[in-house]
């Protein structure tokens, strides 16, 4: 297991690759290890927060149950600038919009898989990273969706 930490708009983010992948985005931390992988990920996260970056190109791997693959798989399908609801996503995987919400706050590796797209019905939701629904809120702003919050 190899650990980089990557300064960010939102605060230091440790990236964790395990045999090959990046299985974890989290705030925090202060590693400085060093891959190919690791580094890729590094340029394009700097690459998002400068804004010229709209998706990623890496390869992830979320370590954990069939039904969480399925909702980051979901997640991951959201377009940059877009928002979907735990509702929309539920529909689409034949589950009860709070398994979704639960789903979202398990995403082992936020912005890279981007929970902050999916709101609730009334309102932001929640945000299981860092800063909670305020660093929710920058990456909506950043991307251009914060029209979508009003």
């Amino acid at each position: 297991m190899l650990r980089l930490t990557v300064d960010t708009p939102t605060g230091a983010v440790t990236l964790t690759e395990n045999d090959g992948a990046i299985t974890r985005a989290e705030w925090g931390g202060a590693y400085a290890d060093h891959s190919p992988l690791l580094d890729d990920a590094a340029r394009q996260l700097a690459e998002y927060f400068d804004g010229d970056r709209t998706e990623f190109d890496l390869t992830l791997r979320v370590l954990g149950s069939e039904f969480q693959e399925r909702v980051c798989a979901a997640i991951s399908a959201i377009p940059f600038g877009q928002t979907r609801t735990y509702g929309d996503l539920a529909r689409e995987l034949g589950v009860p919009a709070q398994a979704v919400g639960q789903g979202c706050g398990g995403n082992p590796i936020p912005i890279l898989i981007p929970c902050h797209r999916v709101l609730g019905s009334g309102g932001l939701g929640g945000f299981s990273g860092r800063g909670g629904v305020e660093t929710k809120i920058w990456l909506l702003k950043h991307e251009g969706a914060a029209g979508l919050l009003i």
